[in-house]
Order: C-alpha cells, then sequence, then structure tokens
C-alpha cells in the first residue's frame, strides 16, 4: 500500500458486503432471505472465553468443519501459525510455494466439493496466491485464502513485506476482507466461507493485520454474519420454468448444453433426469467432463475449439440450446456471431451477471440448476402429456451418422516416436473412472479430456478460464489429500511440469502418493502446433530440451528421484501399459513417469481462433463435408 494511498474505509472488515440490487433479476423468482443465514460447519456451540486473534483464527477454522489447509509461513502470518501446533483437528501441509498452496487448495474443493483452504504470510508470500485466487475465481472454485498483514499501525507507509493484497485481489474474489481488530476474526471468516461455498462459488480472500492476530478477544461460536446485500437466488421463476418447457416440447434439434455450474451444484443425478426424459443429445464443456456419463448414448462430448465434430455441429445446428450453468466461453462459442446461428436459448445460472451477458438469453432462470433442473423436468413432463414428446428421430440419426464418420482418434506420429494420445487413453483404461485425473494446460489437457473416459462427477480437475500452466501437480496434491483411497494421476506436460514440480517434495515428506504422468514432447506444445498452423513452422522459443534426441535438461527421472519419488521412463508404445501397471502397483510415494512422446502430434479437432465453429477441422486444412450429412 503506497505512501500516501491510505486504505479505503470499503475495503476494511468493518464494513460489510454490499451490493446495488434488492430487486430481482430477470427470470428470478422471489426469494426470502433469513435475517441470519446458517454458519458454515457442524453447528457447535462455544461460549465466551477469551483468547488471541490467532487462536481464534484457528478456533475459527475448527468450528467451520475445517480439516486441512495447505500454507506457507512468514512474518506477518507467525502469530497464526504458533496455535496450529496447538490443534489436533487441523493438518497443515507445508508447501514450497504458495502458488502451489493455492493450487492445491482448488484440486480440494474440486475433488471432494468442500471449501478449500490456503495460507500465506503479507507481500510476495500474498501475491504468489494471486494465480490461483484468479484461477479459482474464473472456474468457480469454493476457496478462502488467509494472509497475513503487516500491522495495522503501519498500513499504508510501504512497511517491510507489505502489499495491498485486498486492492489487488478485489477484482478476482468474491469479496476481499482486510481485518484490522481481533474481534472481527469469527464473523469475517463465518462470512468467508459462506460466501465462498453458496451462490455461484468461488474464491474469498482474508487478510489478517499482525497485531489483529496478535490482540486479546472474547471468543464465542457461532458468530452472527451480516451480509444484507448477498441474496442468491436458488430457485428459478416458476413462470420462466413454464416457458423453458414450452420450447422444449417444440424443439425438433435441442441439445443440453451443459457446463462447469452443473458440476459445481451436485446436478449429476438432476440432469441425467432432464437428458433421459428429452432425448436431446448432451454436450459438456472442459469443466463439466464427468457430470454426464461419456458412456451414455446420448453424450456428444465436448464442444467447441477443440471438441467433438458431433458437439460442435449438434450446436451449430441446434434449434434450442438448453444451457446449464454454462457462460458462452469463446472456447465454445468461436466467432459469437456465428456461434448456433438458429438456435433459441434457454439460459438457467445461479450468476445473474451471466445470463445474456455473451448470447442473448430468449428464456432466462436465474437461480441453482440443482433446483431448476427438476421444475424443468416437471414442467416438461406436463408439456409431453399435454401435446407428446417431440420425435427427435431424423435429429439423430444425422448425428449418429457423424459420430461413426468422425470418431475421435489420433495417427500414429510420423517419427515413429511415442503417441501422447496412446499414453492418456491407456492410463485412463488402465486406472479407471473411480481416479481422479488433473491436467496442467495445452495440448495434454486436450488430450486429458478426450481420450480419458468420464464416468462420474469431480473425476476431472483442470484450470480451464485461466488456463494456468502448473497447475496439475499441486491440484493433484489437493486432490489425493481430500480423497486418500482414490488414485490420482497428475497429467502434465513438460513445460507445465517445470512450473511447480517442487511440491513433488511436498508429497514426498507428506506422504501424498499422487502419479504424474509427464507428457514430454521437449516443447511448449500448444504454442509450438499455432507456430506450425499458422507461423509456417517457425518454432520461436518453444523448445524445451527435455525428449528425445535433447540435452534432457532437467533429466525427469533424475529430478523425480531427487524428490524422493519413484521415477520411471517410457520412450515406445509398446512399453505404456507395463511402465502404468508398474506405476499403479506403487503406493507409498509419489510417482513420476517420464513419457518421451513426439513433438508432432497434434491436438484435433480445431476450431482456429476468430472464425465460425462451421469451420472446425479434423486434420490439418481437413474439414468435415457438412452437406453430406444433411
Amino acid at each position: 500500500m503506497s505512501k500516501g494511498q491510505p486504505i479505503s474505509p470499503a475495503l476494511m472488515a468493518t464494513k460489510r458486503v454490499d451490493t446495488a440490487a434488492d430487486h430481482r433479476p430477470p427470470g428470478a423468482r422471489e426469494h426470502v432471505v433469513p435475517a441470519a443465514p446458517a454458519v458454515h460447519g457442524p453447528g457447535n456451540t462455544v461460549p465466551p472465553m477469551q483468547m488471541t486473534g490467532s487462536q481464534a483464527v484457528i478456533r475459527s477454522l475448527e468450528e467451520l468443519g475445517v480439516t486441512d489447509v495447505f500454507g506457507l509461513p512468514g512474518g506477518a502470518i507467525l502469530p497464526t501459525y504458533d496455535p496450529l501446533m496447538d490443534t489436533d483437528k487441523i493438518n497443515h501441509i507445508l508447501v514450497r510455494h504458495e502458488q502451489g498452496a493455492g493450487h492445491a487448495a482448488e484440486g480440494y474443493a474440486l475433488a471432494s466439493g468442500r471449501v478449500g483452504v490456503c495460507i500465506a504470510t503479507s507481500g510476495p508470500g500474498a501475491t504468489n496466491l494471486v494465480t490461483a485466487i484468479a484461477d479459482a475465481h474464473m472456474d468457480s472454485i469454493p476457496m478462502v485464502a488467509i494472509t497475513g498483514q503487516v500491522s495495522s499501525k503501519v498500513i499504508g507507509s510501504d512497511a517491510f513485506q507489505e502489499a495491498d493484497i485486498v486492492g489487488m485481489t478485489m477484482p478476482i474474489t468474491k469479496h476481499s476482507y482486510l481485518v484490522t481488530q481481533a474481534e472481527e476474526i469469527p464473523r469475517v471468516l463465518a462470512e468467508a466461507f459462506h460466501l465462498a461455498s453458496t451462490g455461484r462459488p468461488g474464491p474469498v480472500l482474508v487478510d489478517i493485520a499482525k497485531d489483529a492476530q496478535q490482540d486479546t478477544m472474547t471468543f464465542s461460536w457461532p458468530p452472527r454474519m451480516d451480509l444484507p446485500g448477498y441474496r442468491p437466488v436458488t430457485r428459478g421463476h416458476a413462470k420462466q420454468v413454464r416457458e423453458a418447457a414450452k420450447l422444449v416440447a417444440a424443439a425438433q434439434r435441442p441439445v443440453l448444453y451443459v457446463g462447469g455450474g452443473t458440476m459445481r451444484a451436485d446436478a449429476a443425478a438432476e440432469l441425467a433426469e432432464l437428458a433421459e426424459l428429452t432425448g436431446a443429445p448432451v454436450v459438456t464443456t472442459l469443466t463439466a467432463r464427468g457430470v454426464f456419463p461419456d458412456s451414455h448414448e446420448q453424450n456428444l462430448g465436448m464442444p467447441g475449439m477443440h471438441g467433438t465434430v458431433p458437439a460442435v455441429y449438434a450446436m451449430q445446428q441446434a434449434d434450442l440450446l438448453v444451457t446449464l450453468g454454462a457462460r458462452f466461453d469463446d472456447r465454445v462459442t468461436g466467432h459469437l456471431e456465428t456461434f448456433a446461428p438458429t438456435a433459441r436459448i434457454i439460459h438457467a445460472d445461479i450468476d445473474p451477471a451471466e445470463i445474456s451477458k455473451n448470447r442473448t438469453a430468449d428464456v432466462p432462470i436465474v437461480g441453482d440448476v440443482k433446483e431448476i433442473i427438476p421444475d424443468l423436468v416437471g414442467a416438461v413432463r406436463q408439456e409431453f402429456e399435454r401435446g407428446g414428446a417431440p420425435d427427435l428421430s431424423a435429429w439423430w440419426t444425422t448425428l449418429s451418422g457423424l459420430q461413426a464418420t468422425y470418431p475421435l482418434g489420433y495417427p500414429k506420429p510420423a517419427d515413429g516416436l511415442g503417441s501422447p494420445q496412446h499414453v492418456i487413453e491407456r492410463i485412463s483404461a488402465l486406472t479407471g473412472p473411480e481416479a481422479v485425473y488433473a491436467s496442467g494446460v495445452g495440448q495434454h489437457q486436450m488430450w486429458s479430456s478426450h481420450f480419458v473416459r468420464y464416468e462420474r462427477p469431480r473425476q476431472w480437475l483442470n484450470s480451464a478460464g485461466l488456463g494456468t500452466m502448473g497447475f496439475a501437480v499441486p491440484a493433484a496434491m489437493g486432490a489425493k489429500v481430500s480423497q486418500p483411497d482414490r488414485v490420482v494421476w497428475a497429467i502434465d506436460g513438460d513445460g507445465c511440469f517445470q512450473m511447480t514440480n517442487q511440491e513433488l517434495a511436498t508429497c514426498t515428506i507428506n506422504n501424498i502418493p499422487i502419479k504424474v504422468a509427464v507428457i514430454n514432447n521437449s516443447s511448449l506444445g500448444m504454442v509450438r502446433q499455432w507456430q506450425t498452423l499458422f507461423y509456417d513452422g517457425r518454432y520461436s522459443n518453444t523448445d524445451l530440451n527435455t525428449g528425445h534426441d535433447s540435452i534432457m535438461v532437467p533429466d525427469f527421472v533424475k529430478l523425480a528421484e531427487a524428490y524422493g519419488c519413484a521415477a520411471l521412463r517410457c520412450t515406445r508404445d509398446e512399453d505404456v501399459d507395463d511402465v502404468i501397471r508398474q506405476a499403479l502397483e506403487i503406493n507409498d510415494r509419489p510417482v513420476v513417469i517420464d513419457f518421451v512422446v513426439s513433438a508432432d502430434a497434434m491436438v484435433w479437432p480445431m476450431v482456429p481462433a476468430g472464425v465460425s465453429n462451421d469451420q472446425i477441422q479434423i486434420a490439418r486444412n481437413m474439414t468435415p463435408d457438412w452437406d453430406e450429412e444433411d
């Protein structure tokens, strides 16, 4: 916080969350909110007692039901680290970098549905969390980040390790608090967990001044939350639901466009009922993979830039998109003006700001899709009973033809090196859907979205909206902490892996036996693919020298061994199964496999940026012949 820039009273913890809107958003039904919302956690009552603010932080986390936190201490948060030694209810995992703490909290939340928690100190400790906080914000992940701040008496004086983390994170959190008084700590933490986990989930930052941690206060539980402007609508407006049902009953080419909001709402069972009632094809976005089983005959796969041909075609030709917890992201729509040109839009989302933001909704429904979908099922069933269900056989004949003609596949690399798609396909086949799969960002992310079979919710973790390289290893670590009985794979690229592999030390020391598959094409693969396609093969600064016929710096096997991991290398497709089986048999420490693969493998299908999804390519300069399918 710079000199001459005092902290605004609007950012202080004593200033409650305020919003401009008391009136209902379009498509929302009237919703009565209790004066005092329920506090997160098991609902214990604690009588008043004296303690320090730092003790109140730990006791509040206990009462909020927190069992695991990821963090790294420093001077401004040190008072809070001391009482951590006195609790047997909270498992603190010491990370090697604060970004790892943030991604681990994300992975914990994504795999379990619980709020993830990370802790860091002031200044650079807090700023190292910013990437993970932004990532959680883009992908609607419930997370609470607790940071230490310099003493309130020197805020604004450029004190040692002072940074205005509240100001920095306000655009990328649901809310950011600055706590300068010890007695505010229980209420603020209770509000933070409530905000993070209700409505549209997301990250909340709680920045606590050092003197607030050290001062004495009277602790009691539960605190009374004061969030007068925070009124997330959960039930859809009944009239809008009826209008949506009429459109469904009239549609000849409907598509259920399912986004990550459906996953966050734990609405898989409700979605399955709607899909089977309507018989409509289902497409699941990158953050929704697994919320509808890949094995279901109505699942067309992922839409968008690297979507399947049937999914992309279905959305382009649809006369109705039933949009559930999705936001018409540019990676789904391509050139927005040409996206789904003949489709009417039903858009259900808990965040009213998303409704008609990118594509105007014909029927907006604000609310929780877990509650909206059953209402819609009932209304659709009534419409079908009155007028009969629409005949979708012609629609399915076309889509089934596309599925047969353009299945997902891949050619063997011309250079004879390993095939990355084959590696990922076999990891999935040999491990199965009960495992958790986390990926980094790039080619291996897209291959993982296609070639792992997703059969259940919370099976697939990745950084979608922000596209954060380095996400996989710490996210897998967090997922394994929350799901200790599941196999957890981090499918990473050689570029991503080098950003956060220091967390292998955390995994080894804390007995977190994740399995890491490094898809090592010795390059920044997705950037190299674009250079191949759009920059005449001019590979400017994308060669990483980690793979075949290179100096192999670093040698991933030696690096993994230095971190105490089991280390394997696979260079041939013929050996892939044996190496994966070896990895699956090792459960007493992390395992890293260096899969050395071809640098020339590409992600297909692909829609080039800025063009219509109609121009999807199934290989270089090869576009499906849509006329044959009409």
